[in-house]
């Protein structure tokens, strides 16, 4: 019979490194990844650069929304004020039609604006012929490549009252010229009007993208089963893309109080301040024009405020009742 060794005096083993154990400590494995990794990180790095010095950077200079900001004393050394500038902000008859007429914009923009590009990318799919589709891509994408300026151009051309084809067209009915851009109920039709031929084609690239990655076997099985093209893009592609669809949403929602400012600016005039005038433009006199840097700030950020909000909240719903979500 064999004796087994008496251990109750032997010394307790050592624990095994992390290495021995086929282990990385979590500082170890970013360390392995970063080595592996490095050449992605380094054509990332130019954008990060981007990013920390005119996105982040700048933000510093949001207290000045708190302070009677002076640009003699610096940001540093400006006195605290508090919440005066939202007070006058408030107050102010400027800002309340700024900021109502921002809402109605983009309330408008995205409930005939945002449909735009699912359509287009949706008729684009059912196109047969190569040449065609083309063509007609080219034609919707180009709007977007041109500059503000000349799309402001052409509007104010088009609309003219003397020699523009829209008073031209309406002469031949025995209507009257209407200088629609000093009237100011017709300044937001034709802004958001302009924005959705500008954009539309552009923005449609996501969702044919989207459409491109549905499984050509889910189409296969329709047609076995008789299906027509109307019934497999109601039954197939939309709800294959409906995920690339709520994120746009969740994004275009986070977007609202960002109006185009560079076509308002190119667009409105005195006359149209009723309809026309919005927190971008808002801020721009304030801030550029009348040389109240604190007053404008604290617009900006107000603007920014309710954008977190509203897309904190369309992601929340969307996670909540659709389990797409940005995060």
């Amino acid at each position: 019979m064999t004796t087994q060794p008496d251990i109750r005096g032997a010394a307790p083993s050592k624990p095994a490194p992390p290495m021995a154990m086929g282990k990385l400590t979590r500082s170890q494995r970013i360390i392995d990844h970063l080595k592996r990794e490095w050449q992605i990180y380094a054509m990332l790095l130019p954008t990060i650069i981007w990013l920390l010095l005119f996105l982040y950077k700048p933000m510093y200079g949001l207290q000045i929304a708190f302070k009677d900001y002076s640009i003699f004393r610096g940001v540093a050394a400006s006195p605290w004020i508090g919440f005066e500038h939202f007070e006058t902000l408030f107050n102010s008859d400027q800002f309340i039609r700024a900021l109502r007429n921002t809402i109605v914009i983009s309330f408008y923009s995205l409930i005939f604006g945002f449909p735009m590009p699912i359509l287009l990318a949706l008729m684009f799919n059912e196109i047969l012929h190569q040449t065609f589709k083309k063509t007609a891509q080219t034609i919707v994408y180009l709007p977007h490549f041109i500059s503000s300026v000349i799309i402001a151009g052409i509007v104010i051309t088009a609309f003219s009252p003397s020699a523009g084809i829209v008073n031209t067209i309406l002469g031949w009915f025995g209507v009257d010229s209407i200088y629609f851009l000093t009237r100011p109920e017709w300044f937001r039709p034709i802004f958001i009007g302009t924005g959705i031929w500008q954009e539309a084609g552009f923005q449609s690239i996501v969702y044919l993208a989207a459409i491109a990655g549905v499984s050509p076997t889910l189409y296969e099985s329709a047609v076995v089963d008789g299906a027509s093209r109307w019934q497999m893009m109601w039954k197939i592609t939309i709800p294959s893309i409906m995920p690339t669809i709520i994120i746009m949403l969740i994004i275009r929602i986070g977007n609202m109080l960002e109006v185009s400012f560079e076509m308002i600016i190119l667009l409105y005039q005195p006359a149209t301040y009723e309809t026309a005038d919005v927190v971008n433009t808002f801020i721009y006199r304030q801030g550029i024009q009348g040389g109240q840097y604190d007053l404008a700030a604290a617009a900006g950020l107000f603007n920014a405020v309710v954008a977190f909000v509203l897309v904190m909240s369309a992601n929340a719903v969307s996670k909540r009742y659709s389990r797409t979500s940005l995060w």
